[in-house]
């Protein structure tokens, strides 16, 4: 009876348990008020937490809030997934617009603020992941370690920094801890040894400089699968292991550190399970251990941005297994083997970056399961169409990616392009392939990106291009195309969303209401033919970002609804065009760091007030006109974000304001050849990293220098042609030490120029000129050490940075005196090294140290009261093409060294007190005669030759110097030896033989006979003839 009772009561308790087995229990209210406090501290943009609520507290079960995971039967909260999502770009499916969308979601979306303690009331809680969020530099909390029931920690990329806490290696029962992508450092890695059961481990980012055995530490964690220590500041000697614990390991991922010796990786060979290694980005050199071939399970290998230098060996194409090989970016040489096609399960392959040359293995294209192949950047030297020949197996059908940028490739593209129609991107720009576009082109249906640009593509734009139904970008720019592009070339460009077909000589015809089936964001056609009218189908382009139109042959006003799109735009450019009317005020530009150039123009009226976001702006070589004050006070409460600013070559006029402190991020600044007056405010002083300073052709007076004092990082200083005074101070050599160029010409300075210029090391353009300056030349002028090297090109990328990011006009120009003539250098401005400091009062010696200076190019010391001896060593400036000491008061001869001066093709010595002959060579004797006017020279050019009076002596002879001093003359001595032997030529034989003398004298009283007769006679005749006409 008893046995029956205990039966029924356990078939009931059964029959309960299976009638609410399927029923869930509600969240724990202390955990739910747990949750509620995490929230309260949490700042949420984009109201993900709105589910977690006071008011709805009592009536919704907080198991099914955002993120929250409760156990099933306990009602438990067991996992919170408070992830921030960071989009993932694919180049095969996302386009630019939509990750800058994703991106700007994702931002909005993040948790910030701080994490609540009342985490620790979720006892029972085994995964946490807060990853993807910002917590703004805070520390990882230490509380965390006394979560002893997680398995699952993710704190990847939430703005965590500071110290790691040791006390997270409390966390015994964890599986997976990610800490990477945050700003954080340990001082050791002692605390890993508290983990025994951790499998995932990420410190990627860290800084683990100081962990110095931090694989012994590792060694301790014998479950371990995947290790991912990217970024992590190691490098040095590793000591070898005897054993590895952690064999099972999986994932290996070293990249981005600074390991150099690959004899630190012998203890990775032995981890036979290694699916995954990647060692990108360290300093490896050398070849590639051979024992990386006893890892045959790998399936993704990256070795790229090392120094590996060798050629590539056969048995890396032996892993039948490997997936994704990257070797890009290091420096291999020689061929590829013809065993790449040995890589059978080759998904990727990346050579790109390197110093390969040869051919194209025909064996790559019997890979069929390859994807992508990016052998760009190196030297193939081979036609373009042997290698889609080479590539025309059973990788055809499937290769979606096919990456040959700037490979050295030439040829014409042929109809074989057709074949690869499952090909995504296609990228051959910057090459010498020629001939025109096949019409197969039209056959790459799931195209989406496809770059030919600078190469020498020439013909018309095939039709076929409209058949592109999925391309996205399109970049044929700076080819050799013509022709009429037409409406048909777009028909079902519904997709394009980037067109770069700039420098060619494309014409485009459409209908006046022509709507483009597709939405832009990026429109670049400078030097196409759209004129004479503004094109109105931009109109439709809701989307434009960047627009370059520049050079197109417009000559009309902007329609007033293009201002209305100019809000949008973080890149415009319209300019080389003959656009006129006056340019509104554009208050709002949504994008920082925005583009604007409208320079080269006929733009009139007042500047316009510029949204503060915008960064570069140029306005130059247009009629604008009238005061610049409201335009630089304009909403002085807000931070300037401009860095470039160019108003030159306009009719601007008025004094500057005193409102450039909100201006400190200038890099550049252009205001020349306006009408500005009046003194330099004080607080252009603020522009503290103002690196290119234009004033140059205006009438600004007062003084200016002393206010650049704090202007540290400036390279160019132009202020040539005002009216600026005072004199060059001693700090300029210390205070401005980087400066490259100093153009101070036609101003009123005065004074001596200071020894302290000579510090300015890096100087190549110095022109003093036309000013009042006395006293000497530093004789230190050999410290400009950049003019004494040959063919400098060090100038910084800033001074030539481009105007447009798709133009190439160089943002810095110089208007130089060279040869006589005065002319604007921009492009080859770098090349230029040249010394003016014409026109002054200077006195002295020509210091010999100047000839030190072998780079130079031009030196103009002319107009000035210099006197002495041109410098003998003047033969070692072999860069010298023009020189200029005209109008001094030099004297002595011309240095026989100048002869050497193979490329100097301007010279002016006129009007100096100059003596001698001047020597002979080709460059010398081929300049014009004008040249050496108003001294006392001879000698070609000159036609005056130079007589034995005359002449004196271009150097002295030598040996001379080896009897006490004593000068030889060599034009007596060799008349002496000549008349010695002449005579004995003459009068010894007759001395010596008899008979000749006795010959010769009778010949001679012959002769005379004859001479008296024919005297005589003649005598006779001439007084007959006087007496008949005296008629005497």
């Amino acid at each position: 009876m008893y046995a029956s009772l205990r039966l029924i009561a356990l078939t009931l308790t059964v029959f309960l348990w299976l009638l609410t087995a399927d029923s869930e229990v509600g969240c724990i209210q202390s955990e739910r008020h747990a949750l509620l406090n995490l929230k309260q501290h949490l700042i949420d943009p984009s109201n993900r937490l709105a589910s977690w609520s006071w008011a709805a507290a009592a009536d919704v079960d907080c198991c099914h809030w955002f993120g929250v995971v409760c156990h099933k039967h306990t009602g438990h909260v067991l996992q919170l997934h408070l992830r921030s999502f960071f989009p993932v770009y694919d180049e095969l499916t996302t386009n630019d617009a939509q990750w800058d969308a994703q991106l700007q979601a994702y931002e909005r979306s993040k948790f910030g603020g701080k994490i609540n303690p009342s985490l620790l009331d979720l006892k029972h809680l085994i995964y946490l992941d807060l990853s993807g969020n910002n917590f703004n530099g805070t520390q990882i909390p230490k509380f965390l370690s006394s979560m002893g029931s997680l398995r699952y920690l993710n704190l990847s990329n939430a703005g965590f920094g500071g110290l790691i806490p040791h006390q997270l290696g409390n966390l015994s029962n964890l599986h997976y801890l990610n800490l990477g992508d945050n700003n954080l450092y340990v001082k050791n890695l002692q605390w890993l040894s508290g983990l025994p059961l951790l499998q995932h481990l990420d410190l990627s980012f860290a800084n683990l400089s100081q962990a110095s055995n931090w694989l012994q530490e590792v060694n301790k964690l014998p479950s371990l699968l995947k290790l991912r220590f990217s970024y992590c500041d190691l490098s040095g000697f590793i000591p070898p292991m005897p054993s590895i614990n952690f064999s099972s390991l999986t994932t290996l991922d070293l990249s981005l550190n600074s390991f150099e010796n690959t004899s630190i990786l012998f203890w990775v060979f032995g981890l036979h399970n290694l699916v995954s290694f990647d060692l990108s980005n360290n300093q490896f050199q050398g070849p590639i251990p051979v024992h990386l071939q006893n890892l045959t399970s790998l399936r993704h290998l990256d070795l790229s941005g090392n120094v590996f230098n060798s050629s590539i060996p056969n048995w890396l194409y032996s892993f039948s297994h490997l997936e994704f090989l990257n070797l890009g970016s290091n420096n291999w040489q020689g061929t590829i083997s013809s065993a790449i096609g040995n890589l059978t399960s080759a998904i990727s392959i990346d050579l790109s970056l390197n110093g390969l040359e040869g051919k194209v293995p025909r064996s790559l294209g019997n890979l069929c399961n390859l994807r992508v192949i990016r052998l760009s950047l190196n030297k193939w030297s081979q036609e373009i169409s042997e290698i889609f020949k080479s590539l025309s197996g059973c990788v055809s059908n499937g290769l979606q990616i096919l990456d040959l940028f700037y490979a050295l490739l030439s040829g014409h593209l042929t109809d074989e392009l057709g074949q690869f129609k499952n090909l995504v991107i296609l990228s051959l720009g910057s090459n010498s392939i020629s001939g025109p576009i096949p019409w197969s082109i039209g056959n790459l249906s799931s195209l989406r990106s496809l770059e030919l640009q600078s190469n020498q593509i020439n013909g018309t734009l095939p039709q076929s291009f409209g058949l592109l139904s999925k391309l996205e970008s399109l970049n044929i720019g700076l080819n050799m195309l013509e022709g009429v592009v037409l409406e048909v070339h777009f028909a079902n460009l519904m997709r394009l969303k980037t067109l770069v077909a700039s420098q060619n000589q494309l014409t485009l015809e459409v209908s006046d209401n022509w709507t483009p089936p597709f939405q832009l964001n990026t429109l670049v056609l400078g030097s196409w033919n759209l004129g004479p009218k503004f094109p109105l189908w931009l109109y439709s382009q809701k989307q434009l970002l960047s627009l370059d139109i520049s050079n197109t042959g417009i000559i009309d006003a902007v329609p007033p609804w293009f201002w209305n799109l100019s809000s949008q735009f973080h890149y415009l450019n319209i300019s080389h065009n003959q656009i006129y009317g006056e340019i509104p005020h554009i208050p709002l530009i949504f994008s920082i760091f925005s583009t604007i150039d409208m320079s080269s123009n006929h733009f009139k009226g007042p500047l316009p007030c510029i949204s503060s976001n915008v960064s570069f702006l140029d306005l130059s070589n247009n009629l604008l006109s009238g005061s610049i004050s409201h335009f630089l006070c304009y909403k002085m409460n807000e931070l300037k974000q401009m860095s470039y600013l160019n108003l030159g070559k306009n009719l601007l006029s008025g004094k500057i304001s005193n409102c450039w402190m909100k201006w400190q991020g200038l890099l550049a600044l252009n205001l020349a050849s306006n009408n500005f007056s009046g003194s330099i405010p004080a607080s252009i002083g603020s522009l503290i990293n103002l690196e290119s300073l234009h004033l140059y052709n205006n009438k600004f007076s007062g003084k200016l220098l002393s206010l650049l004092k704090n202007c540290k990082d400036l390279l160019t200083v132009d202020i040539g042609e005002n009216k600026f005074v005072g004199s060059i101070p001693r700090w300029i050599g210390h205070k401005l030490s980087s400066l490259m160029i100093l153009s101070l010409h036609s101003n009123n300075f005065y004074g001596q120029i200071p020894d302290e210029i000579c510090a300015l090391s890096s100087l190549q353009i110095l022109d003093l000129s036309h000013n009042k300056l006395f006293g000497s030349i530093p004789k230190c002028v050999n410290n400009f050490s950049m003019m004494a090297k040959i063919n400098n090109t060090n100038y910084p990328a800033f001074l030539f940075v481009q105007s447009a990011i798709y133009s190439s006009n160089p943002s810095e120009s110089e208007f130089l005196v060279i040869k006589g003539k005065s002319l604007e250098y921009s492009t080859i401005l770098r090349l230029i090294n040249i010394i003016d400091l014409s026109n002054n009062n200077l006195s002295g010696e020509i210091p010999k140290e100047v000839a030190s200076l072998q780079g130079l190019q031009s030196l103009n010391l002319s107009l000035n009261i210099l006197t002495g001896r041109i410098p003998e060593n003047i033969g070692d400036m072999g860069s010298i093409e023009s020189i200029d000491f005209s109008l001094n008061q030099l004297s002595g001869h011309i240095p026989q060294s100048m002869s050497s001066l193979t490329f100097l093709s301007h010279l002016n010595l006129s009007k100096n007190n100059l003596s001698g002959r001047i020597p002979s060579s080709t460059q010398l004797q081929s300049l014009n005669a004008s040249s050496f006017f108003g001294n006392k020279l001879c000698g070609p050019p000159l036609t005056n030759n130079c007589t034995i009076n005359y002449v004196k002596p271009n150097i002295e002879n030598k040996r001379s110097k080896d009897f006490g001093g004593l000068k030889v003359n060599w034009f007596f001595v060799s008349m002496a030896l000549g008349f010695v032997v002449g005579f004995w030529v003459v009068l010894g034989p007759l001395l010596w033989n008899k008979k000749w003398r006795i010959l010769y004298f009778q010949y001679l009283d012959h002769l005379g006979y004859k001479l008296s007769g024919v005297v005589a006679q003649t005598w006779c005749s001439i007084v007959t003839k006087c007496c008949k006409i005296l008629n005497i």
